[in-house]
């Protein structure tokens, strides 16, 4: 294992810990807009782009709302979404993937080449508008924007799980001992589940750990299009777009920055991960 496999693993637990107890972490509402005495309008004023300080360790956004709290939060939708989609997208596309394989014949030509084709075909990011802005009509609430976009993101990524089944499970299924199981009288479902895909599931380790940082940011770009949970709930993506004004990036970078930092890092952590498991579980790059 390198050392970014470890700072991948250090961050994403981080991340990991902030979205488990946000409550507990967030020193502030997230929703709250604070306010302060303008001494010379005398009168209340909502306390808009301050700069980090002890009290808002990074500074409010431009409606007075404590931008260290609505990061924690954030990290619970982008995370939320990730696994689930992630769990669903591979299950999905393992099952299908492992059918194609094993069965071969007119099931794995309809699905290897037609099916996964025709999802390939659509870039993954246009399709899941269309299936969020088809599915959310008007008014979502924010349990149901969220439903919609592990929907979006499911239907786009289970191909990518299927086709890597599918190489493994031709690979694995003229092995000898997947031969010697069928001879002695295995069925296909015991050669499948008990021979075939533990020895077949590395692969989908690497991919899953890399789709995850895939999910991160295509729920971000998602929410910055405007198509994620609705205002005021904090998202990344929906934080990045409301601190994109001139006033903003002039006056009040850490709107900005701070945001863009967290699913940075979010996405660079699973990545990292990705990358040590796929060096780990090669023998031949843990050679080089």
């Amino acid at each position: 294992m390198n050392r970014l496999f470890y700072i991948g693993i250090f961050l994403a637990t981080v991340f990991i810990f902030t979205a488990a107890f946000a409550p507990r972490i967030a020193t502030h509402d997230p929703l709250k807009q604070f306010d302060y005495y303008d001494t010379v309008e005398k009168r209340e004023a909502t306390l808009k782009n301050a700069s980090p300080s002890t009290e808002h360790w990074f500074g409010t956004d431009s409606l007075g709302r404590d931008v260290f709290s609505r990061i924690v939060y954030g990290a619970r939708v982008s995370l939320l979404v990730g696994v689930t989609v992630v769990l669903v997208a591979g299950i999905i596309g393992t099952i299908i993937g492992a059918l194609a394989g094993f069965y071969g014949g007119w099931l794995d030509n309809f699905l290897a080449g037609y099916v996964f084709n025709v999802f390939m075909a659509f870039p993954g990011l246009l399709l899941a508008i269309a299936i969020v802005a088809f599915l959310s009509g008007t008014n979502p609430t924010p349990g149901d924007r969220i439903r919609h976009l592990i929907i979006a993101m499911c239907v786009t990524g289970w191909v990518g799980y299927a086709r890597v089944m599918r190489g493994q499970v031709l690979k694995v299924r003229e092995y000898d001992f997947v031969q010697a199981a069928r001879a002695l009288g295995a069925s296909n479902l015991r050669q499948l589940f008990i021979h075939i895909l533990p020895n077949a599931v590395q692969p989908l380790i690497v991919q899953a750990s890399l789709a995850m940082a895939g999910a991160v940011l295509a729920e971000a770009s998602l929410s910055f299009l405007g198509l994620g949970i609705p205002p005021p709930n904090p998202t990344w993506g929906t934080m990045i777009d409301e601190a994109r004004g001139i006033e903003t990036l002039t006056n009040a970078t850490h709107n900005l920055l701070f945001p863009g930092i967290a699913l940075a890092l979010t996405v660079m952590a699973f990545n990292f991960i990705g990358d040590g498991l796929r060096e780990y579980l090669d023998p031949k790059q843990r050679r080089r």
